[in-house]
């Protein structure tokens, strides 16, 4: 390895540099303190767990995207966290388990993957999101969609955002209506998931799928676009079974909340949605920009969770990565007043730098031999320190 390779990042890791870095910090101090004004409590879960609590359940699905590791003190197989929302629903199911019927509990950290998630994603993203746990109604499905949009907004998101959301509660009922077996189910999944509509039409064929099933299916990934689409999914899906119009009529309740509580927001109904579909349970969203294929914030409803680690609750909740909005995050309006002080022992210089810093201001030693570039300096006039107006250039 030449000198210039040592010092080169892994394809995918990124590092934030100061500007950047200041953005990030602001905007995470902000969005942390607007879910706590909704009540949600933050937790820190840890980097690395035991493989098995990691992919406990239905994060199974998060092997392979999960760094494995030795622990040098018992033995065991660690995972570095490719996602934050499992350690969180460990945390409500064995931490917290006493609190309230209702738990809301919000986190950020970095977490790691060991492919990206999309083209250009980072590999290390950092992870921000809010649960519910405790409350099965689609009014937490909208608590969490309205608490993600207004995220984005304080985020700095501009251009109108658009809002798909979906039920995988309808493709999984009608695949039991079918008697599809788990092969089947999965390749007709992948099928539904590109809306590969002839591809779609040969699987239903080949695996010779009765009516009404086979109809319904072949519908189903063309019933996507505005609220009226659910209206059509009313008329087509009216002889499914009772899973399937239970799964339907919550998302025509979830689309009136929307429409009432989110003005200005697009918003798309894609009945073929199925992301994270071996993951959630019942309604899932996702929130776009204008000309992006890739969602900004995505989230949904998850209720099997809570089981696999033993205490069964219904639970729903969001994440986004924080990376994917430090450019449009807005720069402060007002620079803090940066000063130079001359190295110095004297106590009272101590004092007055003491008190410039707790004002907000940003005070840097010139030390010794080194030169600092700011526009104010603090020195001793008349007998006491003050801040005076400077060259660009004060030495140390």
């Amino acid at each position: 390895m030449t000198l210039k390779e040592s010092w080169l990042l892994p394809e995918g890791i990124d590092e934030l540099m100061p500007e950047e870095a200041s953005q990030l910090e602001r905007m995470h101090r902000l969005l942390v303190d607007r879910m706590q004004s909704w009540g949600y409590q933050l937790v820190v879960p840890p980097l690395v767990e035991y493989l098995d609590s990691l992919l406990t359940g239905t994060a199974k699905t998060l092997d392979l995207q999960t760094f494995k590791l030795i622990d040098q003190l018992s033995g065991r197989l660690l995972g570095i966290r490719a996602d934050m929302t499992p350690q969180v629903a460990r945390i409500a199911a064995h931490r917290l388990r006493d609190n309230s019927n209702v738990l809301r509990l919000c986190y950020i950290g970095s977490v790691l993957h060991t492919l990206p998630a999309g083209q250009a994603s980072s590999r290390n993203p950092i992870q921000l999101g809010a649960e519910i746990y405790g409350h099965a109604g689609p009014e937490s499905d909208i608590e969490s969609i309205q608490l993600m949009i207004e995220l984005l907004k304080i985020s700095g998101v501009s251009g109108s955002i658009s809002l798909d959301i979906g039920h995988v509660g309808i493709y999984r009922g009608l695949a039991d209506f079918a008697e599809l077996d788990d092969a089947q189910e999965q390749a007709l999944f992948s099928a539904m998931q590109r809306k590969a509509l002839p591809e779609i039409e040969r699987l239903i064929t080949h695996y010779a799928i009765a009516e009404p099933a086979g109809k319904m299916l072949t519908a189903l990934s063309e019933l996507n676009g505005n609220s009226s689409v659910l209206d059509d999914a009313k008329r087509i899906l009216q002889d499914a079974p009772e899973a399937v119009i239970t799964a339907l009529d919550t998302l025509v309740v979830v689309a009136e909340m929307a429409k009432q509580r989110l003005p200005g927001i697009q918003l798309n109904f894609d009945l073929a949605e199925l992301r994270g579909y071996h993951y959630h349970t019942g309604v899932v969203f996702a929130a776009y920009q204008p000309n992006s294929a890739q969602a900004i914030a995505l989230g949904g409803r998850y209720d099997d969770i809570g089981q696999d680690f033993g205490h069964a609750q219904p639970a729903t909740g969001f994440s986004l990565d924080l990376k994917k909005l430090v450019t449009s995050f807005p720069k402060p309006t007002e620079k803090r007043q940066v000063i130079t002080a001359n190295w110095s022992a004297d106590p009272l210089q101590l004092e007055m730098i003491a008190s410039l810093r707790e004002k907000g201001n940003i005070v840097v030693f010139a030390l010794p031999g080194s030169t600092v570039q700011t526009e104010k300096t603090l020195i001793q006039q008349d007998g006491r320190w003050q801040v005076v107006e400077t060259g660009n250039n004060t030495r140390g």
